[in-house]
């Protein structure tokens, strides 16, 4: 049996991008591999990763992630990989011209939703975005709000 992950949520979260759902409208979702080297893998064992400001780009035919931090790992030593580097995602030619199509004729961004363990390997769910508007924020916003308010009013009553 192999050892479950020590990080993240019951569904094996390692990190994830609320931002992401808070700048974009999330339209569509796909499931990345990605080359990483074992001290990057030892670090997401122990919840080291960060979404942030991270974005998805396509050059060459390849689809990188870029601008994503994964921590050093502590028990690493001189080659200790470098925490902001641009990772090689692992993807089908096909799933990547079908992205990088859909990106320049709808205007979407690629963003990285999140970062999980699937069969004990890290995967990387990539999300086809389209960006908000400050007045959309503001919706979301109001109707958190509300949505917040009638579940405490229906906690008091019972």
């Amino acid at each position: 049996m192999s050892p479950k992950p020590r990080s993240g949520g019951n569904d094996g979260t390692i990190a994830s991008n609320r931002a992401a759902y808070h700048n974009y409208f999330v339209l569509e979702t796909i499931e990345a591999g990605m080359a990483l080297y074992g001290t990057e893998i030892k670090s997401l064992r122990s919840g080291g990763a960060n979404l942030r400001e991270g974005f998805i780009r396509i050059a060459n035919g390849e689809a990188w992630l870029v601008n994503v931090h994964i921590s050093p790992y502590e028990g690493g030593n001189v080659r200790n990989h470098e925490p902001d580097r641009e990772r090689k995602l692992l993807l089908h030619k096909a799933e990547i011209i079908a992205m990088a199509t859909k990106a320049k004729q709808k205007g979407l961004t690629m963003v990285p939703l999140r970062i999980y363990w699937s069969k004990n390997r890290a995967k990387l769910e990539i999300g086809l975005a389209k960006g908000k508007r400050q007045y959309d924020k503001r919706e979301a916003i109001a109707a958190r709000d509300a949505r917040r308010e009638m579940d405490r009013a229906r906690k008091t009553r019972v």
